[in-house]
């Protein structure tokens, strides 16, 4: 895996030969499923030798599967550790709410004997994944010959909602984390402020991630179903409990024309659109805009690009630059662990 010049990314350890062939272990958390993948860096690039997926909620602690994947591989003195953490990483430590465990990356120094440990936000780590990707890793929702450097924007929905950038500096890109994805949500038309309504009385305070993440795509389609009534298939419903819900949903809209599934699907988007639009402008975004997370890579196919775009660009005064950003979709899940481990390899203050 070799970097990719369409992400200019500040590395200054690359051009440091201390840091080829070196052992590094990377880890991407999730409430779901946690993956861990051995690599060796070298030739300003990393090489993946093993990669493995596991259950979270099977194992009482990070610490239980690092250990795990590491005696189950044989590997022995290993150097360094990157690992992408789904919640905000302060002063080395971090206490994900989905996760319910604690991290502490010198407590791994000291029980693994590593050099070196690294926590970065997931949405972080995957900003520097973008790094290691194909040119075919990114699938264009509009380009325009009008190309202009400077900051980038990602978002990235999924179990959570992931906001993150790069500041562009005028030579490297610079990836950054947010929380934005806990910022309000404002509704716009009618409809909107009835389902604000409905979610302010489960959750009180409204944030976008309860709008668009795999959560908030159920809370849509349970608005829609309960509040709205609109029917639902007696055969979809069992589906869409026993199944996986963002699949299930994506099928029934793709394959049996279910009306219900389509507005919830169009609704999720035009609302992807509108928070994609706030965070271009909150970063002043002018050197694209990257859609990652699993929701949009799963429903990819369902995406009317030309719409998504159409709702992307609408604003009050900052059309004609928003109307000028590239979009990318991002076509492969391992960004956080790659990034993870690139980061680990690579960066130095």
């Amino acid at each position: 895996m070799n970097l990719n010049p369409k992400f200019p990314l500040y590395l200054p350890g690359v051009k440091n030969g201390n840091n080829d062939n070196v052992s590094i272990i990377g880890a991407s958390l999730s409430e779901d499923v946690t993956t861990l993948g051995y690599f060796v860096s070298g030739n300003e690039g990393l090489n993946i030798k093993i990669q493995t997926h596991y259950p979270t909620k099977s194992f009482s602690s990070f610490s239980e599967i690092l250990e795990k994947f590491i005696q189950d591989n044989q590997l022995e003195n290993v150097k360094r550790l990157g690992i992408a953490i789904p919640g905000p990483v302060m002063n080395g430590k971090s206490n994900p709410i989905r996760l319910g465990w604690s991290f502490d990356q010198q407590e791994f120094i000291t029980k693994f004997g590593f050099e070196r440990a690294d926590m970065l936000n997931d949405l972080e780590a995957s900003a520097y994944g973008m790094a290691l990707l194909e040119d075919n890793d990114l699938d264009p929702i509009y380009t325009s010959g009008h190309l202009e450097k400077g900051n980038v924007a990602i978002i990235a929905p999924g179990n959570g909602l992931g906001e993150a950038g790069y500041f562009f500096d005028g030579k490297y890109l610079r990836p950054f984390a947010s929380e934005g994805g806990h910022s309000e949500f404002s509704p716009r038309t009618n409809v909107e402020v009835e389902f604000y309504q409905f979610l302010n009385n489960i959750y009180g305070i409204v944030s976008w991630e309860n709008v668009l993440s795999k959560t908030g795509l159920f809370n849509i389609y349970r608005f829609l179903r309960d509040v709205k009534r609109h029917p639902e298939p007696e055969w979809l419903g069992e589906k869409l409990t026993k199944g996986d819900f963002v699949e299930e949903l994506f099928k029934a809209a793709m394959e049996e024309d279910v009306l219900i599934c389509k507005i919830a699907l169009d609704t999720f988007l035009e609302f992807l659109a509108r928070e994609a639009n706030n965070l271009a402008l909150k970063l002043k975004a002018t050197g694209g805009l990257l859609i990652a997370g699993e929701i949009p890579q799963s429903i990819r196919a369902y995406i009317n690009k030309e719409n998504f775009y159409e709702k992307y660009k609408i604003s009050d005064k900052m059309e004609e630059m928003l109307k000028n950003i590239p979009i990318y979709l991002i076509k492969n899940n391992n960004t956080p662990l790659n990034g993870a481990a690139l980061y680990t390899a690579y960066y130095q203050e």
